[in-house]
């Protein structure tokens, strides 16, 4: 059980106040708060390491390079990587997708008449770089559809699976349905149906709360945001499968990513470098570090545990309100609801709640044409970490069905 008195005195901003009430915090899946270890991490690196990194021969910056480097060791670990040299920064898993997207691109393994297969419950982010990578190539994208419980229609996808498929990419958790997709199971129909077929996970919402080992997936990339698990915005992670990393070209083009430069031609340099040109967000990488070993201190299991009973809370009072829809079912969900309640918008929801000093998030989540197929414009989304406790379920159950009183 979480000391979760313990865990929030770690974060400055839940002390919080808002239009005169104590914060609460439940928009997690768009942004987690951060954690003191993390703040001092950010604070440290300029103070006391800040210069450039890989290029110097003085002092600071190979202290600056020990940091950042090391930094790499820590997300490898966290992943189960078997490898650091396969973990790349970004600078967030929309850039990663993108990334993943464009090199595929180049590398000429995807040509006319190929297919990419997504679900119908993905992120923009997750739709819109295959989008434009069928543009340039002639490749068909497929959409999975959900079920009638809104779950990943694996019949569906095996009837979708051709020898013409050559990516797959899928959230581990929908970020709009909080349903966790059966992803070793994806990533292994994939493979069997065309070996050379790629299965990239969209990890934005499983990262930092559940136990994340990309070579038990089965995946061979892995994409996650670091301000979604405690670490400031502006860095993520694209761990990809290191023989297939060595074998895809570059993408961008300056410096660090060379080898060596004439105006004849340049060769590359080895991996992480290949795919990360010019100067990187160093803090970033430091202080998302700092984070997975805050994490990992507190222990995932324990986190898991803890964000699953306040989900099964937070599920079992919304359900019990007259009206209330909940989008999809209770089991294999993580820690993340969204609701629609008939005649009242998601937005005038959301913004009573914030008059009583709680944040949700109101809107389509970045999922447009999912919110299309189930016929809705938006929704209120309550999203979960480590630091919420049971007493702000039990307050925003109670703000909940005082908001509705107010917009019936």
């Amino acid at each position: 059980m979480l000391n979760i008195d313990a865990i929030r005195s770690r974060f400055p901003i839940l002390r919080s106040t808002v239009h005169g009430k104590p914060l609460i915090y439940l928009d997690n899946a768009a942004t987690t708060q951060k954690p003191v270890e993390v703040l001092e991490a950010s604070r440290q690196y300029y103070e006391t390491v800040n210069s450039n990194i890989h290029r110097g021969a003085h002092y600071l910056s190979q202290l600056a390079t020990e940091a950042h480097e090391e930094a790499r060791k820590t997300v490898a670990e966290f992943l189960h990587a078997p490898d650091a040299d396969s973990v790349l920064f970004t600078s967030g898993c929309t850039m990663s997708i993108n990334m993943a997207a464009e090199i595929l691109g180049l590398s000429g393994r995807i040509r006319q008449g190929d297919e990419i297969v997504i679900s119908t419950d993905s992120h923009h982010a997750n739709i819109v770089p295959w989008q434009m990578l069928c543009q340039r190539t002639g490749a068909v994208l497929r959409v999975v559809p959900l079920t009638e419980g809104l779950r990943f229609d694996m019949e569906a996808y095996a009837r979708m699976l051709s020898p013409r498929t050559r990516i797959v990419s899928v959230p581990y958790i929908s970020n709009a349905l909080g349903l966790v997709l059966p992803v070793r199971e994806i990533a292994r129909m994939a493979h069997e149906q065309h070996a050379d077929t790629l299965v990239l996970i969209d990890g934005a919402q499983s990262t930092g709360h559940m136990e994340v080992d990309v070579a038990e997936l089965g995946c061979d990339f892995y994409a996650f945001s670091g301000h979604k698990v405690y670490a400031p915005t502006g860095i993520g992670v694209l761990w990809g499968r290191e023989d297939l990393l060595r074998e895809l070209p570059p993408w961008l083009g300056g410096g660090e990513m060379i080898r060596e430069v004439t105006f004849e031609k340049t060769t590359y340099n080895d991996l992480p470098f290949k795919y990360e040109a010019g100067t990187p967000n160093i803090e970033g990488a430091i202080a998302l570090a700092a984070a997975l070993r805050f994490v990992r201190s507190v222990g995932m299991d324990g986190i898991e545990s803890h964000e699953a009973g306040l989900t099964r809370r937070l599920l079992e009072g919304l359900r019990s309100m007259d009206g209330m829809r909940v989008l999809g079912g209770d089991e294999d969900r993580g820690s993340l609801v969204s609701v629609v309640v008939p005649g009242v918008h998601h937005y005038d929801l959301g913004t009573l709640l914030d008059q009583m000093g709680i944040a949700v998030r109101t809107g389509h989540h970045c999922g447009q044409p999912l919110m299309q197929a189930l016929g809705i414009t938006g929704t209120t989304r309550f999203s979960f970490a480590m630091y919420n406790s049971v007493q702000e379920v039990e307050t925003t159950l109670g703000a909940v069905e005082r908001a509705l009183n107010m917009l019936r």
